[in-house]
């Protein structure tokens, strides 16, 4: 029997997809861990105080304990707790109060103060209420400081500070029956009574630890980057860090947030140490300033209309204009998005064509690692060999040309998995160990790990259940916010909802939906909105329906969090409505212009 003639797609290629396929089921087998997740160590009891020491307060904070009465809690103070505030108050629900860990608005970029820190999504996208508050960034890509400095601006201009209790982690949360009133319990021995919840958590809000053994043998000092310690680095999130001029520094991860702070302590460092299992995609950022005509051109409404470009383009919609026209668009307009053909394509054929377009972008991110790095076998070892969305692409012009420094050493741990062990004196790899004086922990946040786990406190709905017990099997929704059995209960998150790469436009959407559902549940004298059973089983199984049949493409990447360390129990996303943000706002909105409270019981 003759071979199959070639696809036309398959025709003329400069690379051998057969190979490709090969050397990628190789190297992602190098790094396959029998104990998946569990590799990573929670921060808690003994390492606690990677996660609970703030660098940015004053030690000592008391307050009297609260047993005051409220409407609404709001927990989390990032973007996603202060879109909740903005929008309740836009809705006119007054009587609410943000509970956050840190001692200022802003999560992630409250506590992710690591030099050069920077936002990977296009800032008039990404930086949410431009519009509401007259600022445009400075920048394509906002640094750290300007977007904990625009958290601030959100809370001045709304007035939330002065409903804030900052510097409180609430530990529970409890449903009580007979005052139909959540009891919010924290460390600060509140008991707040809450008439509604809102979960503001954000997915990056727990940092977690490689569980390498001897990690607490290192004698020497050792940080996670999202409690970077200026205080023995010197310097700020700009640089200017000189206490590292006599400093041998290891750095473990090279994620996204490695990318960006690699450059920065290889610029002050003595000798810099790289540790890496996985090398990260990293394409061209190309960073400049905002420009001032074009501000000029902007009409109302242009933040939505650019969000929902920049959205439908990365679901694939056909647009006459990229807006945003950056890294993220030219992914999706080179990779995801189909050849117009004048019939249409089997389900064969286009993951074929996808897979054969996601090598060439591959193949040009590794050569832009050829054509950057001096050091072969460091350039080689820099090269990712996976498809693009095994891991989250990173954008960075600086991280690369950092290993041309003389002062700079990357470490492949692929071959082991990892690193081997850390010492009283350094960090073990490949058999040598390296002396540091000081290890920085890249190891991101607690993203895919299991539920409880990421939020860390207690929730008990009726009758006491625990909504981790609830949603042992998976979620149970309406629309990913509430969930029956945990009445005037909401969250702000990934769950049954549409997943964006722009988080803060989702949180903003389901923000404004939430404070929709409170403020008519208040005006149709309600005591109590929770969805009904017919209608969450409905949403389940419609979300059920529509997931996306990639198990396989999960299973061929590298380990990471999107595929839950190799383990691919659901992956980052799973259970989301696959038509995508736009579709999934749109259907909101059509929800709310009906009037009805479709779905949702509401009890006097």
């Amino acid at each position: 029997m003759s071979a199959a003639p070639a696809a036309p797609a398959e025709q003329k290629l400069d690379f051998d997809p057969d190979a490709l396929r090969e050397k990628y089921r190789a190297e992602r087998d190098k790094r396959l861990r029998s104990d998946g997740e569990a590799q990573y160590l929670e921060m808690s009891g003994r390492f606690a105080h990677y996660n609970e020491d703030d660098p940015y307060v004053a030690p000592g904070f008391t307050r009297a304990p609260l047993t005051d009465e409220i409407d609404v809690a709001v927990i989390g103070g990032g973007f996603s707790g202060l879109l909740a505030g903005a929008r309740l108050k836009e809705a006119g629900v007054k009587n609410f109060r943000i509970i956050e860990a840190g001692g200022d608005f802003g999560g992630t970029w409250y506590w992710n103060r690591y030099p050069g820190a920077q936002c990977d999504i296009e800032s008039y996208c990404y930086l949410p209420l431009l519009e509401e508050l007259n600022y445009i960034p400075k920048e394509k890509y906002s640094y750290v400081t300007e977007i904990f400095e625009h958290s601030q601006r959100i809370g001045r201009e709304y007035g939330l500070y002065d409903v804030t209790c900052f510097q409180t982690r609430v530990t529970s949360i409890d449903w009580d029956g007979a005052s139909k009133r959540w009891i919010v319990s924290s460390n600060r021995k509140d008991r707040m009574k809450a008439r509604f919840v809102i979960m503001a958590l954000g997915p990056a809000s727990r940092p977690k630890l490689p569980g390498i053994p001897g990690i607490d043998d290192f004698e020497g000092h050792s940080f996670h980057t999202s409690r970077w310690d200026y205080a023995y680095t010197g310097g700020d999130t700009n640089g200017g860090m000189t206490k590292l001029g006599d400093k041998r520094v290891a750095i473990i991860g090279t994620g996204a947030t490695a990318i960006q702070c690699v450059p920065f302590v290889a610029k002050y460092a003595k000798q810099l140490y790289v540790f890496q299992r996985t090398p990260s995609s990293v394409d061209l950022r190309g960073n400049r300033p905002t420009d001032p005509e074009w501000v000029k051109t902007l009409k109302p409404g242009w933040q939505r209309a650019r969000r929902e470009n920049f959205a439908g383009i990365l679901t694939g919609q056909t647009f006459e204009e990229d807006l945003v026209n950056d890294g993220w668009t030219d992914i999706f307009r080179n990779v995801l998005a189909l050849p117009k053909s004048d019939k249409p394509m089997t389900p064969e054929e286009i993951g074929r064509t996808m897979e054969l377009a996601d090598f060439r972008k591959m193949n040009g991110i590794r050569a832009r690692v050829d054509n950057t790095v001096a050091h072969k076998p460091t350039a080689e070892s820099l090269k990712p060999w996976y498809r693009q969305f095994c891991k989250r692409p990173t954008f960075n012009d600086e991280y690369l040309p950092a290993f041309n420094q003389p002062n700079v050493e990357l470490v492949d741990v692929s071959a082991a998995r990892g690193v081997e062990r850390i010492t009283k004196k350094g960090v073990v790899a490949n058999g040598h160990e390296y002396e540091v004086d000081c290890i920085i922990y890249a190891s991101g946040f607690e993203i895919s790990t299991e539920f409880r786990r990421r939020v860390g406190l207690e929730i008990n709905g009726e009758g006491g259940k625990s909504l981790f017990d609830h949603w042992a099997d998976g979620f149970r929704t309406l629309h990913g916010f509430s969930t029956r059995g945990f009445p005037n209960w909401f969250y702000i998150g990934i769950s049954q909802n549409a997943l964006s790469v722009n988080m803060t436009a989702m949180f903003d959407e389901q923000a404004r939906h939430i404070a929709y559902v409170i403020k008519e549940t208040q005006a149709r004298q309600g005591k109590t909105v929770q969805p009904t059973q017919e209608a969450q089983d409905a949403w389940v199984e419609l979300i059920s329906k529509l997931q996306l049949n990639n198990r396989a493409f999960l299973e061929a990447c590298t380990p990471g969090y999107y595929n839950n360390e190799g383990t691919v129990r659901a992956g980052l996303g799973a259970g989301t409505y696959t038509p995508g943000i736009n579709a999934f706002n749109a259907l909101l909105q059509e929800w709310r212009e009906q009037g009805e409270m479709k779905g949702l019981e509401i009890g006097t």
